[in-house]
């Protein structure tokens, strides 16, 4: 069974209760989702391939900002819960001001806020470029009653769109703070474009390596495992434990402090 964490459940449910039955059917589990917030192994396939496309919407947004007078390149990259594809997005473009993730809590107004930065940013360069995730911000965005209750078919709240409330934030500042200067965002969301694009040719290979090891798997007679590589070493692990896991952005660490080396972006931490 193919997918990310929401399958891995569903896949736990399906061999308990192929155990109860006990029917002799194997259950194996692949580790497939862009997000890369899959725990326990070290990348799951379409990782590769989604950074490898958002650097291009990065790229385009660089592009559009650039040609403008106090432009701002907005992304919106994919992640509910990891900011994983915008962190490594960030890293590989190197043309990011900002990269905001749902680790990492931010803020718009005052010292140390979002919007104090991009003036400097704006002032130094003449354009700035925001990528943000978007699971990201979502405590800041208004909601009603209603859209705090909602949940999409799997249980989840709803998240409303970061991308165009960050954008009419940035617009709705600039009016009032630099009133008559020219200022221009640009904002692009390339979500399904990350999601139907085919596999590169790395995550093309490891998902063959992935398949190729649950097929053994079975074969030697295994079942409720997941196939996956812990620090390079390909190992079965049990699936309710991958089901349980989480593999979120780890701010303390050095990858997020290369982020922050890079964009020399604020921590946001209010004093």
């Amino acid at each position: 069974m193919p997918g990310g964490d929401g399958t891995m459940r569903g896949a736990v449910k399906i061999f308990d209760e192929i155990c109860k039955r006990k029917l002799n059917i194997s259950v194996t589990g692949i580790p497939k989702t862009v997000d890369n917030d899959i725990g326990i192994i070290d990348r799951s396939f379409g990782f590769q391939t989604a950074v490898e496309v958002a650097q291009q919407a990065i790229n385009a947004g660089h592009v559009e900002a650039e040609s403008a007078v106090n432009g701002i390149g907005l992304v919106k990259l994919m992640g509910r819960s990891t900011g994983h594809i915008a962190l490594h997005a960030t890293l590989s473009s190197r043309d990011v001001d900002c990269c905001l993730i749902p680790e990492n809590d931010f803020y718009l107004e005052g010292k140390g806020g979002l919007f104090q930065f991009l003036e400097h940013r704006l002032k130094q360069n003449g354009h700035a470029v925001v990528v943000v995730a978007e699971g990201a911000g979502q405590d800041l965005i208004p909601r009603t009653d209603a859209q705090k209750e909602e949940k999409d078919e799997s249980g989840n709240p709803v998240f409303l769109d970061v991308g165009v409330w960050l954008k009419s934030e940035l617009k709705q500042w600039w009016e009032r703070d630099h009133k008559g200067e020219l200022f221009t965002v640009k904002y692009i969301d390339p979500t399904y474009m990350i999601r139907a694009v085919p596999a590169n040719a790395t995550d093309n290979s490891y998902c063959t390596l992935l398949a190729h090891s649950a097929i053994h798997g079975v074969m030697a007679g295994y079942t409720g495992f997941v196939s996956g590589p812990i620090n390079g070493n390909y190992a079965y692990i049990p699936l309710a434990e991958v089901a349980q896991a989480k593999n979120v952005v780890n701010t303390k660490d050095h990858k997020w402090a290369w982020v922050r080396s890079v964009t020399n972006q604020p921590d946001f931490i209010k004093s």
